[in-house]
């Protein structure tokens, strides 16, 4: 996706420039203990990219039209979540972050033979669940890197309407993540970037709203199956 090239090198500033600082003979640890601590709390807030996976069946409509759907761009959405961490390990916690998730993208379908388009705005409000599983790394000076393993189960409570796609209210991600905990003297911040992807089907195939309307229901006729995918940079405070 082209956010990634936005994304990664400001990630990898972050993860690079307290450590560079902190290299002297006389650096003192901030916040030695913190994780030895059984549970802790935090929150987070960060931003996200949605975009979906359209599989398409090659269906050609009675007049001969044949159509396409994609997402041309990317908008940025807001999170916010609260953070529950049990330590399991000395390299490995169980993290439960519920929260919500804001944003839109724009679908775009496109006629293959005619060019022909249209456009549908769906805007999102997921209630979010995701588990990951931490595995961290040995801390050097005042960082500690680590990877995330889990699933995500969301939420749609945004309000639906007849459109040409409509969607499932709840679906399930697998998600992979990488982050590093940065020590500072009153908490932890952990920027982490994570790749989610959708497990489920979230196309609605049967629309009794467009039984009388099949200029609009070509669109659905035309997707065999409909996958969410999610980039997410989140910034954790413990």
């Amino acid at each position: 996706m082209k956010c990634l090239r936005f994304i990664l090198p400001a990630l990898l500033v972050l993860l690079a420039s307290p450590a560079l600082r902190a290299q002297r003979n006389d650096f003192v640890p901030n916040r030695p203990y913190a994780d030895q601590k059984r549970m802790h709390l935090g929150f987070s807030v960060g931003m996200h990219f949605q975009d979906l996976k359209f599989t398409h069946n090659g269906y050609v409509t009675p007049d001969g039209q044949s159509w396409w759907s994609e997402i041309p761009s990317y908008s940025p959405g807001f999170n916010v979540t609260v953070l529950g961490d049990l330590r399991l390990h000395k390299h490995l916690n169980l993290r439960v972050s519920p929260g919500m998730f804001f944003g839109n993208k724009t679908v775009t379908f496109r006629e293959s033979m005619s060019g022909m388009e249209e456009r549908q705005d769906v805007k999102t409000a997921y209630v979010v669940l995701p588990v990951d599983l931490k595995i961290s790394g040995d801390r050097w000076l005042n960082s500690r890197p680590y990877v995330t393993l889990g699933v995500m189960g969301t939420l749609d409570v945004s309000k639906k309407r007849s459109d040409y796609l409509q969607f499932n209210t709840m679906d399930a991600f697998l998600t992979v993540g990488l982050g590093c905990d940065f020590y500072l003297p009153f908490f932890k911040l952990n920027p982490e970037i994570k790749f989610c992807f959708g497990l489920t089907d979230v196309l609605r195939h049967d629309r009794p709203d467009l039984v009388d309307d099949p200029q609009t229901m070509k669109i659905t006729d035309s997707l065999k199956k409909v996958k969410n995918n999610m980039i997410v940079l989140t910034f954790y405070f413990e």
